[in-house]
């Protein structure tokens, strides 16, 4: 049975000593984040997410979920952990106290989402969804929707959903046939179909609260004619009571790869009342604030995978005896060497380390970027951190999910054949990281949003948010003598490619859009790389002067991150160089072949 710890040296590095969240004390929710506070706040956490959390991953994969005539059931002892989850307080971890939540930055949400997608990532789809909701209410709703369901989403005991999928129809929303028949009242009946709706029925919470696209007659064609509802599973009285059953059931639920534990649903809409939420014809504006909020959420499963599968891998080749050292002996009291003497096996784990750590950075350091947007006093700080936000969302949700499978199946490989027994629970990790690189918009749907919306928004300026600090970084450190020959020059190299891969972008692209869209992924996994080799470079820049501080106590702490950034400038980073290859070879030989020849 796979095991967890909850990577809090590695959390405390980050946020103490990268991003020095101390600094920030003077912004709203700060105050409180201070690093004894936050240390409290893991430790809590992680014997959550070892103890309750984390044992019952296998035990959802197995299970699954039961359907039975429109009610769900949970795999065992779900309903339980999850109560024991809000008792604790920890579904209003980031949200606003107004509303009964803690009010803590949204960088310590995205540390926890971690922790909890590495104990158990279908059981923390449940409380992640609602967030979502909660986010999209507090947004576009109006008083009386806001004071009616958050503080019960909040406190989680409601949950939320997002309805989007249907049948005919997944990216290209405009197709949808979902009415929206406007009533007397002020409110509306709801009428369609929804598939792929994760949380959408289940045993946990009294009540759930489904946010819906759906077409009101008479509007615009396609996208401009979608709107957002908000569709309560049971009515609520005006004394915050629940009421009458709405007209929304539950289908069926999906027989999937992976993430068992989670109820992925059919809901079947029958005339149910639903209230709309923001502007007629305006839904993907609001849907879009819960979706950019479930995209880096996403992404951040990605990572939460990688660290499981690896701690476990870790573990296994330390253990596991397998012929000896092809550079000799290594362990002469044993019939043979453990498999983490052999290269190939240090190489798959390194890349995953590199990966991890390295992803964590760089989330978290977006997710302080998110605090800025909506709590930084200068408007001008807002509006570069907002930028910054929307420039990483589809690399964090592209990139983390796609090396967060691959190191998922390296991992898997480096147990050898155990890796595809169940027992093991290394085939689980890959089968349930294998959705993440699907939903919240297929990982080619992130890279098509960077070339086509995120590169030319306003003249280039969501550009000037990465590639002025990357500059500037550069140039101050190219010379330093501990970082500039390891760190700063490799960096610089993969840098130039990226200017290069971006004007090749911005000129071709103008004259055919194949062209873009043909470089799209290569150009995102390119961005992705640069931006991770920028917090490297910054991170170890940070570990010298830790150990030359005196290393805080733990010297090996910041060597070994300094190993491990090292590896990843080596063996990770110089694929920049193919990738702009790719880029610039152009899209004429995959858009040459008809159709038919397929």
């Amino acid at each position: 049975m796979p095991s967890y710890q909850a990577p809090l040296q590695d959390l405390r590095f980050v946020l103490n000593d990268f991003i020095q969240i101390d600094r920030y004390s003077n912004l709203p929710g700060f105050a409180d984040a201070t690093p004894e506070t936050i240390d409290a706040i893991f430790e809590e956490a992680a014997k959550l997410m070892q103890e309750v959390i984390a044992p019952l991953n296998q035990v959802g994969d197995k299970e699954g979920c039961k359907w039975n005539n429109g009610e769900v059931t949970t795999p065992t002892g779900f309903k339980e952990a999850y109560r024991q989850y809000i008792e604790g307080g920890w579904s209003g971890l980031t949200a606003e106290p107004d509303y009964g939540g803690q009010g803590l930055p949204h960088v310590i949400g995205i540390a926890f989402s971690e922790m909890m997608t590495s104990a158990n990532m279908a059981f923390g789809m449940y409380p992640g969804l609602s967030h979502g909701a909660y986010e999209a209410i507090l947004a576009h709703g109006t008083d009386e929707q806001k004071q009616t369901y958050l503080p019960k989403l909040v406190s989680g005991e409601w949950t939320g959903t997002m309805n989007l999928t249907e049948p005919h129809c997944g990216t290209d929303l405009g197709l949808m046939r979902t009415k929206a028949e406007p009533q007397a009242d002020g409110s509306y009946r709801i009428t369609g179909t929804k598939i792929f709706i994760s949380a959408g029925e289940h045993d946990m919470a009294e009540n759930i609260i489904h946010l819906v696209l759906a077409k009101i007659p008479g509007g615009p064609e396609g996208i401009k004619g979608v709107s957002l509802f908000i569709v309560p599973k049971f009515m609520v009285n005006e004394d915050g009571s629940l009421g009458a059953r709405n007209g929304v059931t539950c289908g069926s639920i999906e027989h999937k790869m992976g993430i068992h534990g989670n109820s992925t649903c059919v809901l079947n809409y029958d005339g149910a009342v639903g209230y709309l939420i923001g502007e007629k014809h305006k839904g993907m504006r609001a849907m879009f604030t819960m979706m950019n909020a479930a995209r880096l959420g996403v992404g951040v499963q990605g990572l939460g995978i990688a660290e499981v599968a690896y701690q476990n891998a870790v573990t296994y080749a330390k253990d596991r005896l397998q012929m000896r050292s092809i550079s000799g002996v290594k362990f002469p009291d044993k019939p043979a060497d453990p498999i983490i003497v052999h290269p190939d096996v240090r190489r798959m784990l390194m890349s995953i380390r590199c990966f991890t750590e390295g992803a964590r950075a760089l989330a978290l350091q977006t997710g302080l970027m998110i605090d800025f947007a909506h709590k930084h006093p200068d408007e001008r700080v807002r509006q570069d951190a907002d930028d910054f936000v929307a420039l990483m969302t589809p690399m964090l949700k592209s990139y983390l999910t796609d090396y967060g499978y691959e190191s998922a199946t390296m991992a898997q490989q480096v147990y050898g054949g155990h890796g595809y027994i169940q027992e093991w629970g290394m085939e689980q990790f890959v089968r349930d990281a294998r959705i993440a690189m699907i939903y919240e918009g297929a990982n080619g749907i992130q890279a098509l949003d960077l070339v086509g919306r995120k590169l030319p928004q306003n003249m280039g300026r969501l550009l000037r948010q990465f590639f002025h600090p990357v500059d500037a970084f550069i140039r101050e450190n190219a010379a330093d003598p501990k970082i500039g020959k390891d760190f700063v020059m490799p960096l610089a190299k993969a840098f130039a490619r990226l200017q290069q891969a971006t004007a090749w972008i911005g000129e071709q692209g103008m004259r055919n859009p194949d062209e873009a869209g043909g470089a799209s992924s290569d150009y995102l996994k390119l961005f992705a790389l640069v931006a991770l080799g920028h917090v490297w470079a910054r991170m170890a820049k940070v570990a010298h002067e830790k150990i030359d501080a005196g290393g805080n106590g733990d010297r090996a702490f910041y060597e070994n991150k300094l190993i491990t950034g090292k590896f990843f400038m080596d063996r990770i980073l110089p694929d920049t160089a193919s990738l702009v290859q790719k880029v610039q070879a152009g899209a004429s030989s995959m858009m040459a072949m008809s159709a038919d020849a397929f």
